[in-house]
């Protein structure tokens, strides 16, 4: 029986403030920065959750939801919400703070799937996901819905059109 660890064993929260060098000509976020964020957010996920060196071997289909404006605070949030042998699925999502406005919009959001790493950097294996609480229980199940509804969507558009 493989060993088990906690849902919050992998739980990362990492903020930025969005300054220029990660902004466009428009004063908003670089889409190669957030994403940059988002895949360091899934590695230290991962990585607090295996205890091991991880890889990213994909990232699902990102979502842009709004944008992030020059200043504002940059909140990137992952976990790790279900496993393979190797593998681990982290779902991350980002979003903007502008406090002196009191407001926060989501703004991106992506599965990643990284793999564990040995000591001689092949594929090594991952404890499974458990969650002991009820907090850890609705995490795991509104990240497992939300990439089968974003399946489904996929799955929709590619499918082709009926001829008449």
């Amino acid at each position: 029986m493989r060993e088990t660890a906690p849902l919050s064993d992998s739980h990362t929260v990492m903020s930025e403030i969005l300054m220029p060098n990660d902004a466009n000509n428009l004063g908003r976020a670089l889409g190669g920065s957030v994403l940059h964020w988002m895949d360091i957010c899934a590695a230290i996920a991962s990585r607090r959750f295996s205890r091991r060196q991880v890889v990213t071997a994909s990232m699902d289909h990102v979502d842009f939801l709004g944008p992030i404006d020059l200043g504002d605070i940059v909140t990137v949030e992952g976990y790790v919400f279900e496993t393979g042998r190797t593998s681990m699925d982290a779902l991350v999502n980002v979003r903007a703070e502008r406090p002196s406005e009191n407001e926060t919009q989501d703004t991106a959001t992506s599965f990643f799937t990284m793999v564990a790493l040995d000591e001689d950097e092949r594929p090594a294996s991952v404890p499974e996901v458990c969650c002991p609480t009820d907090e850890q229980e609705t995490f795991r199940d509104d990240a497992l819905r939300r990439r089968h509804k974003r399946r489904e969507s996929l799955e929709s558009a590619d499918s082709p059109e009926p001829s008449v």
